[in-house]
């Protein structure tokens, strides 16, 4: 009877620890969602492993814009996305399939799990509703969110993340095979963009326009930039196959125009 209560007392003390434990592990976890890393402090470690080859170009943070689908977290508290397949996480296969019925251009894609910013500007967040966007990077989307859903839990991290881009988009015109509207989901250069529109027609020449409109939502090293008129590129294609002016085949951006004549 004696050897029961001592095994059973040892039960009890083992519970206890491992509960601690789960309870240390979880709010370490949380904090350090709350401590991020400094940007001088990844780069000094960043030319250490790279062996101090210098600084490279960062890319512009990501501008929220119309249609895109986003997931937002609560750590410890699931999904607070309001949308078709939401309680899926950032990295499940259900939050980047996107559904069938997009056309050949990649014009419209169909809505993947996660909220989608509507054509208010606005997403739809549990406990909080509705939450205008537009025009927001990343991480002051997170920080944004933080403060709102502090009203709502007690220390919360919010655990932001871009699904679908829908947003990004330049249009091909003229003398391409399959013109249109293409969404800009990676770094397309003009070469890459006549190539996806699949590529001249017989017709076309060697001249290429790229009109490039005012954009205020692409943001200038995380910061909006100031509207500024609209700019007009010269390409020529048979030049470019000789290996001359290989520079002007230069990166579309977000509302590009390329026009082939």
């Amino acid at each position: 009877m004696k050897k029961h209560s001592v095994a059973a007392k040892a039960s009890i003390w083992a519970t206890l620890f491992l509960c601690m434990a789960m309870a240390w592990s979880c709010w370490a976890a949380e904090s350090t969602g709350d401590n991020p890393v400094k940007s001088d402090t990844k780069e000094k470690y960043r030319q250490e492993i790279m062996g101090g080859k210098g600084a490279v170009k960062v890319d512009n943070e990501y501008v929220i814009g119309y249609r895109d689908i986003l997931y937002v977290e609560v750590y410890g508290e699931g999904s607070m996305t309001v949308g078709p397949g939401s309680p899926a996480g950032p990295g499940s296969s259900a939050a980047t399939a996107a559904t069938p019925g997009a056309d050949a251009q990649g014009a419209v894609r169909g809505r993947g799990a996660g909220a989608e910013v509507g054509i208010d500007g606005r997403v739809s967040l549990r406990n909080i509703g509705d939450v205008y966007v537009v025009g927001m990077t990343m991480t002051q989307l997170a920080d944004y969110l933080k403060k709102l859903y502090s009203t709502v839990f007690d220390k919360p991290t919010v655990i932001t993340s871009l699904v679908q881009s829908n947003s990004r988009q330049y249009t091909m015109m003229g003398q391409v095979k399959a013109p249109g509207l293409f969404h800009l989901d990676f770094p397309t250069t003009v070469v890459k963009a006549i190539a996806k529109a699949g590529g001249m027609t017989e017709w076309a020449s060697s001249k290429i326009t790229i009109i490039r409109q005012s954009n205020e939502l692409v943001a200038e090293g995380g910061a909006q930039k100031e509207p500024s008129k609209g700019q007009r590129f010269n390409f020529d294609y048979d030049d470019y196959l000789k290996g001359k002016d290989a520079e002007k085949n230069i990166l579309i951006e977000p509302g590009d125009v390329v026009v082939v004549h």
